[in-house]
């Protein structure tokens, strides 16, 4: 029994398949991706750099961004170009705001074969979008937008991404029954079906057309009490009058300053307009629902997940203020393996926030020796000016 258990965790991992991976642990990175050259001068620069806090001064290094308002438009090319029909499809990358970005991309994209990798730009097709986007205080989620039939499709309700300047790492599980999963940092923020998260297909209901509200449905559920009739005498209260605390001055002279009147306060007895007290209503029936009826343009799609070529990876973003760090890319059929490169990830990820810590703490306290410094060097510029003035006096 035993042996057959080792035999099939032993397939399991044979048919695990890593279609990409890229931890830029090379000199350099240009002999595997291509600098699109489609913006021009408006093109920007990367760069490699594990950033100014890292957990390992090799493992942490990525693609960074290095010029403020800029395109930035670079691809890498899958090996064997696959299609993940019946398999289970997984994404996963890592991104460091370290500028603390303020608007700007951090997506990443699977593209399909045909791709002009020199002209890799804006309106090249893709599969998948997949990341984090953050532009304002207002307008910050991760993305997660499928090609479908040729149209891209959004997530209805986008998760949120960290905005940090910390490194984080983002999953993104398609499975062949059409169920999803998006991970941050291993955890899950998102979860669901295609089919129901995007608008993918025409709804499967929709109102019925042969049917409308009935003429007497009443669907007010509070009315004026046909009882509450106005107090007599109610709208003759004026809402402002004569303040009756007031005096007139001692030095008032009517010839100089006219006729004095007190001056005018709200009046506490002015209850504003006359409204009859609301009741519920004994008619009330409740929302009107509106039928609904099988839509005769749904047509159920099992296969919204696969796609027949998965070619190349690329990122095709702009950003304001650069310094975004790209890291850990991975592409393959394995959630577990997926899990375990992420998880060793964020073991560096959480040295990377103690050496910033420490920074931030180093700089605390060095801020305040100099406060400090200051205040006892402004407290002998006082001393010296008080013995001056004793000087004077003898």
């Amino acid at each position: 029994m035993k042996l057959v258990v080792c035999l099939l965790a032993v397939l399991a991992v044979a048919q695990a398949t890593v279609y990409f991976e890229e931890n830029f642990d090379r000199p350099q990175f240009t002999d595997k991706w291509v600098l699109s050259t489609h913006k021009g001068e408006e093109a920007g620069e990367f760069g490699l750099s594990h950033g100014d806090f890292f957990g390992d001064a090799k493992e942490d290094v990525g693609l960074k961004t290095l010029e403020d308002a800029r395109f930035y438009q670079i691809s890498a090319a899958i090996p064997e170009p696959f299609s993940n029909k019946d398999k289970t499809l997984v994404l996963q990358y890592s991104v460091k705001h370290e500028q603390n970005i303020d608007c700007g991309g951090g997506y990443i994209k699977l593209l399909p074969a045909g791709l002009n990798q020199a002209d890799f730009n804006g309106d090249s097709d893709y599969n998948i979008m997949f990341g984090p986007d953050v532009c304002g205080t207002s307008n910050k989620r991760i993305h997660a937008i499928f090609n479908y039939k040729g149209e891209n499709h959004l997530i209805n309700a986008a998760p949120s991404p960290k905005t940090d300047v910390l490194s984080h790492i983002y999953t993104l599980i398609v499975n062949p029954d059409q169920t999803y999963q998006i991970l941050v940092d291993n955890e899950e923020v998102k979860a669901g079906t295609l089919e129901e998260d995007w608008d993918f297909l025409e709804p499967k209901e929709i109102n019925d057309p042969a049917q409308s509200k009935p003429a007497d449905w009443v669907d007010e559920r509070m009315i004026a009490d046909p009882e509450d009739v106005k107090p007599e005498g109610y709208d003759d209260i004026e809402p402002m009058i004569a303040d009756p605390d007031a005096e007139r001055p001692e030095d008032w002279d009517d010839e100089l300053d006219g006729e004095w009147e007190a001056p005018m306060i709200d009046n506490p007895d002015y209850k504003g307009p006359w409204r009859p007290k609301m009741i519920e209503n004994p008619e009330y029936k409740g929302e009107w629902v509106h039928p609904q009826v099988p839509n005769p343009a749904y047509v159920h799609d099992a296969n919204i997940y696969a796609y027949d070529s998965h070619a190349f990876v690329g990122f095709e973003i702009w950003q304001v203020k650069a310094g975004t760090i790209f890291d850990n890319i991975l592409v393959t059929d394995d959630v577990k393996l997926a899990h375990d490169k992420a998880a060793a990830a964020l073991e560096r990820f959480a040295d990377e926030k103690a050496a910033q810590e420490a920074h931030e703490e180093a700089e605390r306290e060095r801020r305040e020796a100099e406060l400090a410094a200051q205040a006892a060097a402004e407290g002998d510029d006082d001393d010296d000016d008080d013995d001056d003035d004793n000087k004077d006096e003898l």
